[in-house]
Formats: C-alpha cells, structure tokens, sequence
C-alpha cells in the first residue's frame, strides 16, 4: 500500500508506542475468554449437585453460554467497528466481570444459565475486540508475526490450562471459584487497556447498523449451534434437532443474500470472498471441530478410564500447551516472515493429524509416556505452527473499517467449530461404543468382566471418533495448501486469485495495520 494510500486512508502509519504493553492486557482478556470455555466444565459435576441442577438441564450451563457468544459475535465485531474496539473491549471486559459473578453467587438453576448466557454476551464483545485491536496496533510484519505467535498460543492452549486451573479450584476450594476467577483477570485486564491502549485513529466504520443482517445472522447461528448441541443429546433425526438445522440454512442464506444487497452489510461479504481468508476460516474452523472433540475425550479417558484426578488429568495436558506454546512463538512466529502462510499451515494441520494418529492406538492400559505423551506433543506443535499464521492472516488485507468483523468471522469458525466437533465426534464415540458393548457383553457373565467391557467400548468410541478427527485434520491442511495462497509478509505477491485480489495478496505489509 503506497504512503499517499495510507495517508488518504486517515489512518496514522506510525506504530503505537505502548503496543507491547497493550498486548499483556489483549493477551489476558483472551486467556480469560479461552480459560472459561474449560474450566466450566471441570466444576460442572459439583455445580450440578450443588444447584440441584436435572441430567437434562446440565447442558445449558455450556450451552447458554456457546449461543450468546456464537450468535452474537458478527454484531459484537460490527459495534467494535462502529463504536471503538478499546471502549468495545473494555465494556465487554466489565460485563464479563459482572456476569461471572453471578455465576460464582448462582442459588439455583435460572440465575446460572442466565449468568452463562450473560459472560456469552459480552464475550461475543470482548473477542472479536481484542483481536481486531492487535490488528490495527502491530504494523511491522515482523512485529505482527510475535504478536500473533503469543495471542495464537493462548487461543490454542488456553482451553488445556483451564484444565488444570479448573481442577485445582474444584479440588481444592470449590466450584464458585472457578467463575470468581475471571473477575480479578478482567479488572486487571480493562485497568490496562484504558490506559495504555490508543487505538489509531481513522480506523472506525461509521455506517448506519445493518439491523435485518443482525437479526438474521444472530437467529442464523444460534439455531445452527443448537442444532448441533441438540444433535449430541437427542440425536440427529429429533424432529426439532432437524428443524433447527433447516432453520439455520434458510436464516443463514437469507443473510447473505440481504448482505449482498444493503449500503452498510454487517458483514461485506469482500470479508469472507477473497480466497486467503475464506480458506484460513474453512480450515480453523475445521481443525476447531477435531480439537474440541478430543479434548472432551482425553478428559473422559483419563478420569473415567484411567482413574486420574481432576488435577492429575490438568497436568497431562501439559504436554499439549507445550507444543502449542513452542509451535506458535519459536515455529509459527520465527518462520511466518520467511514462508507463505500455507507452508506452515498446511504441514501444521499435518504434523496435528500425525499426533491425533498416535492416539487413536488408545487402549484401557495405554502407557501414558508411551502413547498420550508424544500424540498431544505433537498434535500441540502442529496446531500452535498452523493457528498463529492463521489468526494473523485473518485480518491481513481487510480495510480498517472492516477489522473488527474480520476478526468476528475468525471466533465464529472456531465457536461453531467447536460446537460442530463437541456434537459430531461425541455421537461417532457413542454409536461405536453401543455397537463394540452389544457385540462383546454377551461372552461377559461376571460384574467385573462387565465392567471391563463397557470400558473398552467407551475407549473404543473414542479411537473411533479420533480416527475421524484425523481426516477432518487432513481435509483442513488441503484447503490451507489450496486456498491460502498469498506470499509471505514483505515478500513477492503470489498470483492465481484473480485480478480482483491483487492488491490483497501482494501483502508487503498488513493493509488493516495503517
């Protein structure tokens, strides 16, 4: 982009002089985020029996939270455009705070799942927010590629420490803490961003609010991620799980079609059209849905199969947020102003899927060392080298004004795609698992011997879930290596999108950045 360009786009080209201390606040807020999507789920067993919470009703404690957050997130990227990503990232920060408070305070069963809708709310505000202000923030590509290595390593191994951190708080004080711990985070975290954080002026979409696009996209993805979650709890051929499906079709294609339409769209569909982004969202999105599936099995496999604590099953994830940690700092960040983005992309998904394929040799007296060691060692390389280049990519190209809904879509491909994979691979795993205990309990005439067969059925669904992950793994390094195709940052353009998209990959430095 030439400097009159920059100039006349009225966004300022020197780099923000407090932008490293603004990303340890950017980084916090989004481990606090990335945190509360696991360690929820380790304290659920006791909020449960606490609250007097039904089997039945147990999932709306993660499911109120997955449809705030996933339906609301274009229009919270969108008001981040429109209002200002630092007021945006802040009011989300305090509006967590107070939510998660009233999760830890939570008397019964209504005042949790309103809480957990409410922390959903202003989460949709708070992540595509704090993305969209390291977009605008880091203009060097070098600078870029370490800001995005460190915010891509606590996106990808943020869920594993809420592991142990869950476990920890459970253990050892009780479940309200691992709501109340959120909240000296998000003080600390919006404290900083006020004032450190100046966000470049020029950069704000001030266009009238697309109200049918907010609409229509919110009901869209909400009954697509119901849909899915309903799927893993009634099946998939429910009357309403079906419903929910065609609904979402219907809203989602109704959206695009007013997008393509309307002055000021929630989201410009040139966000997701051009074919480096589009694929980067396709490929996240699909990695999203093998990882989320496994972690949900890994947690089952070592309390219920092996016997660990919930501490214990934390500190096995280590291996994992190692990997992740090194993959995107010294990988992903070292090599991403030296290589296309698609060459650690690509290899990135595939050194995951060989990790994944280790632990599909998952037996009831598997060696931890022998096989669970190097499989999530490997599947954390791999996703940290592949997730840092992707979430910086993102944003690469996009108009200042479009910042904030560009990083919207990154937090909505892999939301759904965690919903997607937490629904999809849980039903793989339990028709598996039905089908190895129907076939082996009759040869079973002692209780132990009965109880040893529904293990291995159990560890049987879950290699066959994971054998799917793999492909899923697979299919997400194709579309990287075919789709993603801009050169490296400062280095030459990389043609074959057509002339439309020339500009954009010839990518000398991230338009979004001025």
């Amino acid at each position: 982009m030439s400097q009159s360009a920059v100039k006349a786009s009225g966004v300022s080209d020197a780099p923000d002089a407090g932008r490293w201390k603004a990303l340890v606040f950017i980084a916090l807020a989004q481990l606090m985020v990335v945190l509360d999507a696991t360690i929820v789920n380790i304290a659920l067993p006791s909020a449960q029996q606490d609250l007097g919470i039904s089997d039945g009703n147990r999932q709306w404690v993660v499911t109120a939270y997955a449809l705030a957050f996933g339906g609301l997130l274009l229009f919270g990227g969108r008001i981040a455009d429109l209002w200002g990503r630092k007021r945006t990232f802040v009011t989300g920060l305090a509006g967590f705070a107070v939510a998660s408070a009233l999760g830890g305070a939570a008397t019964n069963e209504a005042m949790m799942f309103g809480s957990r809708a409410l922390q959903g709310v202003f989460g949709a505000l708070l992540a595509p927010a704090a993305l969209s202000l390291l977009a605008v923030m880091f203009t060097d590509a070098k600078e870029r590629a370490k800001a995005f290595g460190i915010y891509g390593a606590i996106a990808g191994g943020g869920g594993a420490v809420g592991l142990i951190l869950g476990g920890f708080l459970t253990e050892y004080l009780n479940w309200r803490w691992t709501f109340f711990v959120n909240i000296p985070f998000a003080v600390i975290a919006a404290a900083g961003a006020y004032l450190v954080i100046r966000e470049p002026k020029g950069s704000r979409n001030r266009s009238p609010l697309d109200i049918p696009g907010v609409v229509l996209s919110t009901l869209g993805l909400v009954a697509l991620v119901y849909g899915f979650t309903r799927a893993e709890s009634n099946g998939w051929s429910d009357a309403t799980t079906v419903g929910m499906f065609v609904g979402a079709a219907v809203l989602l294609l109704s959206f695009v079609f007013v997008e393509a339409r309307v002055k000021a769209p929630l989201l410009p569909l040139r966000v997701i059209t051009e074919r480096n982004r589009g694929g980067i969202y396709l490929s996240l999105g699909l990695a999203v849905i093998a990882m989320f599936g496994l972690f949900l099995f890994l947690t089952y496999y070592l309390q219920v199969v092996k016997g660990y604590t919930p501490v214990k099953t934390g500190f096995a994830f280590l291996p994992m947020i190692a990997g992740m940690i090194t993959g995107s700092t010294q990988i992903g960040a070292r090599l991403m102003t030296r290589v296309a983005p698609r060459l650690l992309m690509g290899p990135g998904f595939l050194v995951a899927a060989a990790g994944m394929l280790f632990l599909t040799q998952l037996e009831i007296n598997t060696s931890y060392a022998g096989v669970l060691l190097p499989g999530m060692l490997l599947l954390g390389l791999g996703m940290g080298t592949a997730f840092m280049p992707a979430m910086s990519m993102a944003t690469m190209g996009v108009e200042p004004r479009d910042a904030g809904v560009a990083s919207a879509m990154v937090n909505t491909s892999q939301q759904v795609g965690g919903a997607i994979g937490t629904a999809l691979l849980n039903t793989i795993a339990a028709s598996a698992t039905t089908l190895y205990i129907a076939d082996h309990m009759g040869g079973a005439s002692s209780r132990s011997q009965q109880q040893l067969v529904q293990l291995q059925g159990q560890v049987q669904g879950y290699t066959s879930a994971i054998w799917f992950a793999v492909g899923i793994l697979v299919v997400a390094a194709a579309i990287a290596l075919t789709f993603v195709n801009a050169g490296r940052p400062g280095g030459p353009a990389v043609s074959g999108s057509g002339a439309g998209d020339a500009a954009e990959d010839e990518l000398p430095i991230p338009v979004v950045a001025h």
